[in-house]
């Protein structure tokens, strides 16, 4: 049986290749944790991809952002729609089977491409927390910002989730002066995307992390920065940072997922110093992807952009020191993947 530890309540320990178009089933490896993640959904939209999550039999679905599209300074609105997006038959049986965790991004953070300077942003995140049932007695409710420390695992191995708030801090962005583009990367040393007091504390979190594997979730891509949308690229010492950090605490077999884009695509990339290849995991959207994509670059990916309702599927197996990441669509086809030994 999986139980899902927050920290810091007491932690309970618990008894690259591509393809396409294969069957979501995997008999081969014996996988000790499934995680599956999405961003992008529109609560008003059908989301053909609930049944399939949970054919995936996951051990914790967690939200990449954007998880309704409020774009709202009004409470009760937004608080109707997450509402209505918990009333969702799929969803609600995901829901009553599976762990929920996660993040948010823009659109539920109440305005687009919003930061500190969205004036209900406390009142927002107490309507996100109480769509992840969060409790009221949690220092979630009286702290900014919606980051998180979870772990997951079996008697062989943990996995710890680390949730980042991309938002609540995030300085003002650049706008591009390129054609086509929407931001550019801002001086190196001006501007914060995580903030200091969530700095620290994802420090602390990596610094004392045993788990066998570190996932940090991050609502906007990491390593793809050339787009010209938001990114971690927009801050590029606050990118250096995080590859430094990694280097400082040591810390295990991480792995970033994120999503944002409304495509899904592997990002990899490899840091000096650093033991493991550091891979950017994007998935979305799950009801509306941008289906018009024609290419842009990123000299770290992977493989081929997926434009398609998609969500992302990661099956750990503590023994080998393997992850198996998936890109799964209607009726559990996957579009592409990749297998990283640690």
């Amino acid at each position: 049986m999986f139980r899902l530890a927050a920290i810091p309540l007491l932690l309970l320990l618990i008894s690259a290749c591509t393809s396409n178009k294969k069957p979501a089933e995997e008999t081969e490896v014996q996988w000790d944790v499934t995680i599956a993640f999405g961003s992008c959904n529109k609560h008003d939209l059908e989301n053909q991809l609930w049944d399939d999550v949970l054919k995936a039999k996951p051990d914790l679905w967690i939200w990449g952002g954007d998880n309704i599209y409020a774009d709202t300074s009004d409470m009760e609105v937004m608080r109707n729609m997450y509402a209505k997006q918990d009333k969702v038959r799929g969803y609600r049986k995901l829901k009553r089977e599976v762990p929920v965790i996660g993040t948010w991004d823009d659109h539920d953070y109440g305005l687009n491409d919003a930061g500190l300077e969205f004036d209900k942003k406390a009142e927002s995140q107490q309507a996100f927390l109480d769509f992840l049932a969060v409790p009221q007695n949690s220092p979630r409710r009286s702290r900014q910002g919606v980051y998180a420390a979870h772990q997951i695992g079996t008697r062989l191995g943990m996995v710890k989730i680390l949730v980042l708030d991309t938002r609540y801090f995030r300085s003002s962005l650049t706008d591009a002066t390129e054609e086509g583009k929407r931001f550019q990367p801002g001086p190196y040393g001006e501007g914060t995307l995580l903030g200091e007091q969530q700095w620290s504390w994802l420090e602390a979190e990596l610094q004392s992390s045993e788990a066998d594997f570190n996932l940090l979730v991050s609502s906007i891509q990491f390593l793809s920065d050339q787009h010209g949308f938001e990114c971690w690229g927009n801050f590029p010492h606050e990118t250096e940072r995080l590859k430094q950090l990694l280097l400082k605490t040591g810390a295990a077999n991480t792995v970033i997922v994120s999503g944002d884009r409304h495509i899904s695509e592997f990002s990899k990339t490899k840091l000096d110093g650093l033991p493991y290849p550091l891979i950017d995991f994007t998935s979305s959207g799950l009801t509306h992807p941008y289906s018009d994509f024609d290419g842009e670059a990123n000299p770290y990916r992977i493989g081929n952009v997926i434009s398609e309702k998609s969500f992302g599927l990661l099956r750990f197996n503590f023994s080998k020191n393997e992850v198996r990441m998936q890109m799964v669509g209607d009726e559990g086809v996957i579009y592409q993947e990749i297998r990283q030994t640690y």
